[in-house]
């Protein structure tokens, strides 16, 4: 598994994470949320550099033009309901892709303890395509692992790429052990260090669901 964070190298994207950890601008939702749409498509924008081209004759006014454009079969998938507008930003530059939806929810025992869920999928069928799971925050990592898994019943992909704006890096450390050589590569915006008692990544932002959407009972 290959690791690509993207706050290595300074960009307009560090100014969209920066947003969407402050406390002041996450009062805004709409913003919130655009926010999460613009770093998506960031991101497919770094990712789609690592796809498959070949070049295709397009016919213009005037003649022909030689282009590269990609051969991939893309199905970018999300998990509910966090990942939405994160989701939609690939969506914004990959077009053409065919989109699949997973839920994934924490049910708590207690205050601290929790299993993951999940009750609902809707996905093609993903042989031979190229995956992208755009999940905004990689606390634990048992949410997305899960989501993966449920994928997977619908096929096997060539590659997957996981895209998350903020990782904890215990999560990327276990992403890392986990897939090993598999066709999976691990895409963030951020890395922060720790995890609280509660499994929210610290610094991290709060809960994406909620500052997207409103909060939950």
């Amino acid at each position: 598994m290959v690791l690509h964070d993207l706050s290595r190298n300074n960009s307009e994207l560090s100014r969209f994470v920066a947003e969407i950890r402050d406390v002041n601008v996450q009062k805004d939702r709409l913003r919130f949320r655009r926010n999460l749409e613009r770093i998506g498509e960031v991101m497919a924008y770094e990712i789609s550099r690592t796809f498959t081209y070949s070049p295709k004759a397009i016919q213009t006014p005037l003649g022909i033009s030689h282009v590269e454009t990609s051969d991939n079969r893309i199905v970018i998938a999300t998990v509910l309901r966090a990942g939405l507008p994160f989701h939609q930003g690939f969506l914004n530059i990959l077009d053409k892709a065919e989109n699949a939806f997973v839920s994934a929810f924490r049910k708590y025992k207690d205050e601290e303890q929790f299993e993951i869920c999940s009750e609902y999928l809707a996905s093609p069928g993903l042989d031979g395509k190229t995956l992208i799971i755009a999940d905004p925050m990689l606390a634990t990592g048992s949410s997305l692992e899960m989501a993966y898994n449920i994928l997977k019943t619908k096929g096997t992909p060539t590659h997957t790429y996981i895209a998350c704006v903020i990782a904890s890096q215990p999560a990327v450390d276990y992403f890392m052990g986990k897939f090993g050589e598999e066709n999976v590569s691990l895409w963030v915006a951020a890395i922060d260090p720790e995890l609280n008692a509660h499994a929210y990544i610290i610094p991290g932002l709060g809960d994406a669901g909620d500052l997207a959407f409103g909060e939950k009972e």
